[in-house]
């Protein structure tokens, strides 16, 4: 089991990163939330879950060990793999997932794709008790602090639209979708702007995917 990886970020992609530890590039699967963190040649620490198949070793990284307890605990449900466990965090960050197991919010879980009313029904019956109450808001632990990680928030200049718009066609959307959920988030980009002075693309990127969804 490798439960973290720390070093330096030699590359980031749509679906993932590789990062630099001991001299050998390790690619980790991440949800777009947790690549926005990330920044090429910083250096950053990644919960991690390895899923073993037999044809694959692949390596999921997460913000935090709550994330990826969570990924491991939906995994748990009946029909659900690595890949809609992931799925679910990149629309809902934790507290999200719990507050909607926990009070059968259907219609947040059908937000995430792969997931319709029965599944939805599906995980509310199999992990009620086990999720565990909805908590405060989550964040990169004190390990990702104190190696470096930027965290989400981004200052507010035009590589902020890029991250997003290159996130969501990794997605599966086209460009022409991504830009078209961006520009409804206009008014939350000049709200984040004049209160902070930056722009958190995590925040904008769940709110464009629940955008999507609907659509």
């Amino acid at each position: 089991m490798i439960a973290s990886v720390a070093g330096r970020v030699a590359a980031v992609s749509p679906d993932g990163a590789v990062v630099e530890v001991g001299g050998i590039g390790l690619a980790v699967q991440c949800t777009p939330g947790t690549i926005a963190r990330l920044q090429v040649g910083e250096q950053a620490r990644l919960a991690t879950s390895l899923v073993v198949r037999e044809d694959s070793l692949t390596l999921y990284g997460f913000a935090d060990d709550d994330e990826r307890q969570l990924f491991e605990l939906l995994q748990t449900a009946n029909g659900v793999g690595p890949r809609l466990a992931q799925a679910v965090l990149a629309i809902h960050p934790p507290r999200d997932v719990r507050r909607a197991v926990a009070t059968a919010d259907l219609k947040a879980l059908m937000q995430v794709p792969g997931i319709g009313k029965k599944g939805a029904e599906r995980l509310v019956l199999e992990l009620r008790d086990r999720l565990g109450s909805a908590t405060g808001d989550t964040s990169l632990d004190a390990g990702a602090a104190a190696a470096g990680a930027t965290g989400s928030t981004v200052a507010a200049v035009a590589p902020w639209r890029d991250q997003l718009t290159t996130a969501l066609v990794g997605l599966g959307w086209s460009v022409r979708e991504a830009e078209g959920a961006l520009a409804q988030l206009a008014p939350v980009v000049d709200e984040q702007i004049a209160d902070t002075g930056s722009v958190d693309v995590a925040v904008l990127l769940r709110q464009a995917l629940r955008l999507l969804g609907r659509a």
